[in-house]
């Protein structure tokens, strides 16, 4: 009677000790790696690849983080905007994104299940698909709000933006499932990506769609550039003095922030997706952790960008931490620069 081969540990190698060579070997985000025959199981040594560590201390920082701003939105009933609710999506699909980093190392480190890997896999997957498609969300209510200045705090925004939320998170669901339901690689290792248990049509799918997604924010990041210089713009006028006057300088600061938060989008994601596209579970481990950890950064630093610095969640968090919120916080007047 046969027996199915055990399970070891690592995210990206059948062999554990591969990321240490960075040689042309089997690369493929591995939920189930083969051990020698020369030793039996339960004799093998449990090699931490040093890799996993870095991917499970940042998705325990991604998740600590989100979950102060889950908890900050969730607690305060002033924070029911639709701009609140696309930051509290944004935080939890980064929250779920986290702890998924976190269980995986676990499960592949203590479980050592296929099941449970495929689980974890298939919850980081989910999650980092909501936390893309909740950044465009986000970016679709920037552009509304200054393209329907007049109506866009109506009944309307609101129900586009529960629509908006229910397609991003059914969306991303499915795409969670898509490994755990059996489209996966682990019956032909020939099929396998860089991030195994997916496919090379899987991991391509997932590609393309990023790419389309970026394509699609860059171009509504341009319309709202346009729309706030023309407002900038005339407001200087009126004040008959372009160069000097302080909303224009606050405005191209804001123009400068735009231009910041998706550098920093394209930064973090890029370099795994074009990575992901033209490479193949072949390719030496290391260059897949190298394009996978920044790419998990970008759930660091969205807090930061999306909620810390808006206004409404300072005060909140001031009041969760201390219990009072300081003067040049409450006092601080919302300017461009805020987009």
């Amino acid at each position: 009677m046969s027996e199915e081969p055990p399970v070891t540990p690592s995210w990206l190698t059948p062999d554990p000790t591969a990321w240490a060579s960075g040689g042309p070997m089997d690369n493929s985000t591995s939920l189930e790696t083969f051990p020698p025959d020369s030793l039996p199981p339960s004799q093998l040594p449990l090699l931490i690849n040093p890799w996993d560590i870095v991917l499970c201390s940042s998705g325990t920082l991604i998740a600590c983080e989100n979950a102060l701003v889950v908890l900050v939105i969730w607690q305060n009933p002033a924070l029911r905007a639709p701009m609140f609710l696309l930051i509290g999506s944004l935080a939890l699909a980064d929250l779920l994104a986290g702890l998924g980093l976190v269980l995986h190392f676990t499960c592949a480190y203590l479980l050592q299940s296929d099941s449970a890997q495929l689980l974890t896999v298939g919850l980081v997957v989910a999650s980092f698909s909501a936390s893309v498609f909740s950044l465009l969300a986000i970016t679709i209510d920037r552009y509304l709000s200054l393209y329907y200045a007049l109506t866009y705090n109506s009944e309307r925004t609101a129900a586009f933006t529960y629509t908006m939320l229910v397609l991003l998170w059914g969306l991303s669901l499915c795409l969670g499932l898509l490994p755990v339901t059996g489209v996966n690689c682990l019956a032909e290792e020939a099929t396998c990506s860089v991030v195994r248990p997916l496919t090379k049509n899987n991991i391509a799918v997932l590609s393309v769609s990023f790419l389309l997604l970026f394509g699609l924010m860059l171009q509504l990041y341009v319309q709202i550039c346009k729309i706030v210089m023309r407002h900038a713009h005339q407001i200087a006028l009126q004040h008959h003095f372009l160069a000097a006057s302080p909303h224009y300088v606050t405005t191209r600061k804001g123009v400068s922030t735009l231009a910041i938060i998706l550098g920093t989008f394209a930064a973090c994601w890029m370099p795994f997706t074009v990575y992901s596209l033209i490479a193949d579970y072949t390719y030496p481990p290391l260059y897949t952790y190298a394009t996978l950890v920044p790419a998990t950064y970008n759930s660091v630093i969205n807090p930061v960008i999306y909620a810390f610095r808006n206004q409404e969640i300072q005060k909140a968090l001031w009041l969760v931490c201390c219990g009072c919120v300081p003067a040049s916080v409450a006092q601080r007047a919302r300017s461009p620069s805020d987009v």
